[in-house]
């Protein structure tokens, strides 16, 4: 069973600006944190038209807990990690949590 770190980025002052820095900046500095198993982002929507709380969330899986805390604590995410206030300009939330529930 997996750990997942999620990431909800809340609407960037400029997305533009959010895009070209987390696709070209950030994302390279993410991708060098140890332990990752699986990464998958993408742009939140509403079906009502109106405008989500988050702009985009993310979400990063380790095989455990421990290696998702070893992760966050090694050069890599401690980097990626204070990232996030050059680009993050809506703010950001963090959430952890095991998969728990699958259904297939």
């Amino acid at each position: 069973m997996a750990y997942r770190i999620s990431f909800g980025y809340k609407q960037p002052a400029d997305p533009e600006a959010f895009d070209s820095y987390y696709n070209d900046k950030h994302l390279p500095l993410a991708s060098q944190i140890p332990g990752v198993i699986r990464f998958a982002a993408g742009k939140t929507e509403t079906f009502d038209g109106t405008t989500p709380e988050n702009y985009l969330i993310a979400e990063v899986s380790f095989e455990s807990r421990e290696m998702a805390l070893a992760a966050l604590a090694s050069p890599e995410g401690q980097a990626a990690t204070a990232d996030l206030g050059n680009f993050a300009t809506g703010g950001a939330s963090i959430h952890f949590s095991n998969e728990d529930i699958i259904v297939h």
